[in-house]
């Protein structure tokens, strides 16, 4: 898959830092969390693509037929793409990790990737994310950091989805950090901060 697979935008970072991925939500574009991600891991690489599916002129990275309800030949179509598009990325980069985050429908087919990749990723953020599906995941996430951050009254998102998407990931051996707050589908100060220590290595998983 060429690093070209996706239109993105790429922030160049200081020699032999981390690659950054960053997976905008429905609606969003290649913009929405490109500075967002360098704050995060400053001097950083940054590597924002944009999703290649319109739904009534929102950008997504795969189709749905509801709130909730995905396209599942799509989903795999689009993971095994965002996979290689990653792939080729990284081997041009030659980076020290390999990070990535994502929002919602960027935190989707984020963890679709990880699911089927495990070991492309050091360290991975998923912010409100909706698994509504049992993940077959392809190998061990065994030394996989993954951060999850979610609101327990968030009506796209459900907290019971999110404590069974952390099960799964723990039962297949990733270190897995989940983050909650009182709100909603908004992404609030708290998430920030863990964001910022979890990149850092300074916080693990519980």
């Amino acid at each position: 898959m060429s690093k070209d697979a996706y239109i993105h935008k790429l922030l160049p970072g200081e020699p032999g830092s981390p690659l950054v991925f960053a997976l905008h939500g429905t609606g969003g574009d290649e913009n929405q969390l490109l500075g967002f991600a360098r704050d995060l891991v400053p001097g950083a690489t940054i590597i924002a693509p944009r999703g290649d599916v319109s739904e009534m002129g929102s950008a997504r990275f795969f189709r749905r037929t509801g709130e909730g309800v995905y396209d599942m030949d799509d989903l795999a179509r689009a993971t095994a793409k965002m996979a290689g598009f990653v792939k080729a990325q990284v081997e041009a980069a030659n980076p020290s990790e390999v990070f990535a985050l994502g929002y919602s429908n960027g935190a989707n087919i984020l963890a679709s990737v990880l699911f089927a990749a495990p070991d492309l990723f050091d360290a991975v953020a998923l912010m409100h994310p909706l698994i509504p599906f049992a993940p077959d995941i392809k190998g061990s996430l065994e030394g996989r950091r993954v951060l999850i951050t979610a609101g327990r009254r968030d009506p796209i998102c459900p907290p019971d989805m999110t404590s069974r998407l952390d099960a799964y990931l723990r039962d297949a051996g990733a270190n897995v950090r989940l983050e909650w707050h009182e709100g909603g589908h908004e992404v609030r100060p708290q998430e920030i901060e863990a964001m910022k220590r979890f990149f850092a290595g300074t916080e693990q998983g519980k």
